[in-house]
């Protein structure tokens, strides 16, 4: 029989030892995270969350990488147009574009996303696909420490290798090479629109083939290219951020 002094004892000391647990876990997943988002900040990612789902079902992905000085400066101001045109002023997270995207959509049958290219760093390099509430935090969580540890140039450097640009076709030197037989180096304005126009959705969307929307796509993207600052500002403007 339990005296008194073991009734109350006991369940302090399984609460104690629930914290403690709960603590521990905490701190070892802060570590092991901010460990692997710093190691990547140097070294290249072998893989990632997609190409592994890939490569799962049995099929054969295209993946090379290349560093940013091996990427045309058009290549990586057309993927700016198209999908994050404040990535040098946010943190992140773009809470004003999260705000419209919110109130157009009360509007639209098909959903605008106001996703990052941080966001889509994350979601491509760490993360699961869905839209659940845990996943979405576990990417804003891997977002902002990303942007803590890395600079600006690695974020853009490895989008641009492990976005996927094609069906089954990650990078922008895979995609190159496969649409243009050209090194990404020497990538054009246009050829860049055209990668950028399908990003969306590469599996459905074709460089090669461009349907009516990939056409007047990869036209808009231009325009924003220009209206970003056009060749001589686009240059001057991205060495500041890729030295």
């Amino acid at each position: 029989m339990l005296t008194k002094k073991e009734k109350t004892t006991r369940p302090s000391t399984f609460g104690g030892r629930l914290r403690r647990f709960v603590l521990i876990t905490i701190a070892a997943f802060l570590v092991l995270t901010l460990a692997v988002v710093l190691l990547f900040r140097w070294v290249p990612p072998p893989t990632t969350a997609f190409m592994i789902r890939e490569r799962m079902v049995g099929v054969k992905i295209d993946y090379q990488w290349v560093p940013i000085s091996r990427i045309s400066p058009y290549a990586a101001l057309a993927v700016i147009a198209s999908e994050d045109q404040n990535f040098f002023k946010h943190w992140g997270l773009d809470l004003k574009a999260i705000a419209d995207a919110v109130q157009e959509n009360q509007h639209r049958k098909t959903p605008r996303g106001a996703s990052t290219i941080s966001q889509q760093v994350v979601k491509n390099l760490f993360l699961w696909p869905g839209h659940s509430y845990v996943r979405k935090i576990m990417e804003a969580y891997f977002t902002i420490v990303m942007e803590q540890l890395w600079p600006k140039q690695r974020i853009l450097e490895v989008y641009l290798n492990i976005a996927e640009m094609g069906n089954r076709v990650f990078g922008v030197e895979a995609a190159s090479q496969r649409f243009f037989q050209k090194a990404a180096a020497d990538l054009n304005r246009r050829e860049s629109a055209a990668l950028a126009a399908v990003l969306p959705n590469p599996k459905q969307m074709s460089v090669l083939r461009p349907s009516d929307y990939v056409r007047h796509r990869t036209r808009q993207i231009m325009q924003q290219m220009r209206a970003l600052g056009g060749t001589n500002s686009l240059k001057q403007g991205l060495e500041q951020y890729l030295d």
